[in-house]
Parts: structure tokens; sequence; C-alpha cells
């Protein structure tokens, strides 16, 4: 099952109803993802100046995974453009859209 998650509180509001589904605690989730267990009560209550990096380690710790969608189409026209694209160093008045 995937939800849409469009703030930090809402990531905090799916890892605690996942964390208390597979009835772990605070600490042994932050064991189960080598992260503190103050990291577990601050991401669960939707802080926003959390590491990347951990917040992966915790989703990973619960079986879940991070992915994006949506950007397939933008990500395509950006490679089009791409100043790396061959075609385009055909053409160096071709401008690359931001």
């Amino acid at each position: 099952m995937s939800r849409q998650i469009h703030s930090p509180q809402d990531l905090g509001c799916i890892v605690r109803e996942t964390r208390k589904r597979l009835k772990l605690t605070q600490p042994q989730l932050a064991l189960a993802a080598n992260v503190g267990v103050r990291f577990i009560v601050e991401l669960e209550a939707g802080k926003s100046t959390l590491r990347l990096e951990n917040i992966l380690r915790v989703l990973q710790a619960l079986g879940g995974v991070l992915s994006l969608e949506g950007m397939d189409s933008l990500i395509g026209k950006l490679n089009e453009n791409s100043p790396h694209n061959p075609e385009l160093a055909k053409n160096t008045d071709t401008p690359i859209p931001l």
C-alpha cells in the first residue's frame, strides 16, 4: 500500500502508525534503525529538519521504501535538454528549461 505524504507531519503519522502496528516501542525502532530514541520522537512529531539519511534508515527498519511519482515527464524533458545530450551539442542556441 502506498500513501501520499505532503508534510513532515504526514510522514511522522505514518511512521508512528506502522511502528505501533508492528508492536514496536520507540526505543526498539531506534535500535533497529541505528538512530537515537529522540530522533524517533522528533520524526513521529513531524519535525521538518531531520536528516534524510536517518529517515531512510527508519523507513527501511519498518520495511518501507521512499519513492517519487509524477516526475517522470519532467525528468524526460530535462534529459532531452541536458548539455550532455549529443543532439544538443549540435545546436548551442537551445535554452535549457529550469
